[in-house]
């Protein structure tokens, strides 16, 4: 189980059914879109995919994201944008925590109990 360093306040929020290991994520409905608080272990590479629009901002580590053809490290105050249906894929080598914000209201599920 990952030792999660956000507080309680977002741990109490309904947690997010994420298919991989190493993962977890706390969701904060909205109408329109959705906020997912993420903690990542250093779980390696993330297969290429594409969704929904996204924008997030890293709170803690490091990542290496590749947006479409381009490839940048982002550290903790960065923010990066994926726009809707273009591929992207992720290295975590750090543990990691992020800030989520997704266009589609139904991106992730609340886990079953």
């Amino acid at each position: 189980m990952i030792e999660c360093s956000f507080p309680e306040m977002i741990t109490n929020l309904p947690e997010a059914d994420i298919p991989f290991k190493g993962v977890r994520g706390w969701i904060s409905q909205g109408p329109d879109n959705q906020v997912i608080f993420m903690d990542i272990e250093p779980i390696g590479d993330v297969a290429p995919h594409s969704h929904g629009e996204q924008w997030g901002i890293v709170v803690e580590g490091e990542m290496e994201l590749t947006i479409g053809d381009e490839t940048k490290i982002y550290k903790p105050g960065d923010s990066y944008h994926i726009l809707a249906g273009v591929e992207h894929s992720a290295k975590f080598l750090t543990h990691f925590r992020v800030i989520d914000v997704f266009a589609d209201k139904n991106r992730y599920r609340p886990k079953k109990k």
